[in-house]
């Protein structure tokens, strides 16, 4: 336990205040990389973490972990995910040598129309309009796709699992700061009846950092669920419980019947890989637009020089920002639910495609909006949509004694998700990750709502792999559609920069939806500006909390890890 104590210590001792930003300058003084010999978890909360780790140290997979933090995270971050929510995750099996992916993305209710969000002229309403109540709450998946994970690589009993946060929510445990300072900053959200309920003295006070919260509802919720499995959740009182709070939420009432619960299914489905340079990366296939999006990015990038990729530098930032502003504008435009979208996976993954994208970016100016491919592969006629920045969501890597990987970002999609409970979870607002305008210029955007359809994702949980085909790096993050940038920058980092986890978490985040570029403010980015704005570059620098981002690395004797400085998160191992 000296290593999972000292590893946490450390972690903590940088977390930043909201508002604040990682410099790398900043935090480098005293900090100890966190290595493990045998095991190790990277989760956005130490509580967390910690439930990983007994797991694992049980002799539990990763999997089990990772089951285990989810149902922590829960409990310690209910603002970002948790069982009302959903999920996908990536796993590396060292004994098969495989890499597969879980899908517990949310699903559209029967009741779902291409103009759900519209309002009575025809336009849709604005994202934070809709999100309120039970019309944005998708059937959640969570649950469905951990039970399918545990089925095949799980060596710990289910119920087991459970036992660190049914403990945890029926004798408490000190508020967080990132939770705290969420209440704190998001007092709109106070006037939803649960959140008050949950989030708020009885004096009408918020609830702050050190508080003791219990939370005995949802302990009864995560008990019926150990002993009951998946069914309990689907189907029973938790399944009442939902469609009640979906129906008769005090804003936006949605259809959500037992029947969309009971019909819900989670899906194993291949990952998309691709080559970066000598290395192989493998990430989250659609419905998340993260894994093409990703290897697209990188794809890209090495056309160009290691040299002009260098961390911190103008040609980076430039570069980078390029290649993004092509995998967006890809994104906009095709990507979809391949269960009803026609989307060219692998048109969009081709090699000579990414070469000529690449071939679009002019290492000295800045290329304005960048204008969807035409991928060679059969794809439908449609309309790009627009994707707001907004985001709640969680990622954890896990590497369990075995070589086992995981790779996880789950999420309830917005702050405090619908911002309505059941059975003492919140519920996600998954539905308006839908383009909220179905038809744009006449035509029908492939990301549209549908019965039985899940959203488009950018979540990217993703797993690198040296030459030989070994576990070389994992990392992910939370952010919204930014996530890709995230993880993308990371991912340059330590492949070309030669960065650690940590190093490559704690820059500055430098990102380009096929907009401005948008800058996190700090010392090193400020440095950029002028030159970015020389090359034609619409700058904003911006505050915020951004990234979550979570990595292990492979390194000679063990492992290595890396936890955001701007969350909670931490690293530690055995």
């Amino acid at each position: 336990m000296r290593h999972v104590r000292r590893f946490v210590a450390l972690a903590c001792a940088f977390f930043l205040p909201a508002g604040a930003f990682a410099d790398t300058a900043t935090i480098k003084p005293g900090f100890v990389q966190p290595f493990a010999a045998h095991e190790m978890v990277a989760a956005a909360n130490p509580l967390a973490a910690e439930a990983g780790l007994e797991m694992l140290k049980a002799g539990g997979s990763a999997v089990d972990a990772a089951i285990a933090v989810q149902m922590v995270l829960n409990l310690v971050e209910p603002e970002s995910s948790g069982i009302g929510g959903g999920a996908f995750m990536l796993a590396f099996d060292p004994k098969t040598k495989t890499t597969t992916s879980f899908d517990g993305r949310e699903l559209a209710p029967a009741s779902a129309t291409p103009g759900m969000f519209l309002g009575p002229d025809g336009k849709a309403r604005s994202k934070l309009q809709v999100i309120p109540g039970g019309l944005s709450v998708g059937v959640p998946g969570v649950i469905a796709m951990l039970q399918m994970a545990h089925d095949k690589y799980g060596k710990l009993p289910w119920a087991r699992l459970f036992q660190p946060a049914i403990k945890l929510a029926r004798d408490g445990f000190p508020v967080g700061p990132k939770l705290a300072r969420t209440i704190a900053r998001w007092t709109q959200m106070g006037d939803m009846p649960d959140i008050h309920r949950t989030f708020y003295h009885a004096d009408g006070t918020p609830l702050k950092e050190g508080d003791i919260l219990k939370e005995p509802e949802l302990a009864a919720s995560l008990s019926a669920v150990a002993e009951g499995g998946a069914k309990a959740f689907y189907s029973g009182k938790i399944a009442q419980q939902i469609v009640d709070a979906v129906q008769h939420a005090p804003r936006n009432q949605g259809g959500m019947t037992l029947k969309d619960l009971a019909d819900y299914r989670a899906k194993e489905r291949p990952p998309v890989c691709g080559p970066y340079r000598q290395w192989r990366l493998c990430s989250m296939g659609p419905p998340s637009s993260g894994g093409i999006a990703i290897v697209q990015i990188l794809g890209m990038l090495q056309h160009f020089p290691e040299s002009d990729l260098q961390p911190g530098t103008l040609s980076e930032a430039h570069l980078f920002t390029q290649a993004s502003r092509l995998a967006y504008a890809d994104r906009a435009k095709y990507l979809a639910d391949t269960d009803f979208v026609q989307v060219p996976v692998k048109g969009l993954l081709d090699q000579d495609y990414i070469a000529g994208r690449a071939a679009l970016i002019d290492p000295k100016k800045d290329m304005g909006k960048a204008i969807a491919g035409d991928p060679p592969e059969k794809h439908a006629a449609l309309s790009p949509q627009v994707s707001p920045v907004l985001h709640g969501t969680s990622h954890m890597t896990i590497v369990d004694r075995d070589g086992m990987v995981i790779a996880m970002t789950t999420s309830v999609e917005f702050v405090f998700g619908a911002e309505i409970m059941a059975g003492g979870f919140l519920l996600n607002n998954t539905l308006t990750d839908f383009s909220l305008q179905p038809e744009i210029d006449g035509k029908l955007v492939a990301n549209a709502p549908a019965p039985g359809k899940r959203p488009l994702s950018a979540m990217s949980p993703t797993i690198a792999f040296d030459k030989d085909g070994k576990f070389l790096l994992s990392v992910g993050s939370p952010g919204g559609p930014a996530i890709i940038e995230y993880v993308a920058q990371s991912l340059v980092a330590m492949l070309d920069g030669k960065m650690t986890p940590q190093q490559a978490i704690d820059l500055p985040r430098q990102l380009n939806l096929n907009g401005p570029t948008r800058l996190e403010k700090a010392p090193a980015n400020d440095a950029l500006v002028p030159g970015l704005k020389a090359m034609g570059h619409d700058v904003m620098v911006q505050n915020g909390e951004g990234s979550g981002l979570h990595g292990i690395e492979r390194v000679k004797g063990g492992y290595i890890g890396g936890a955001d400085p701007r969350r909670d998160g931490v690293v530690i191992g055995d």
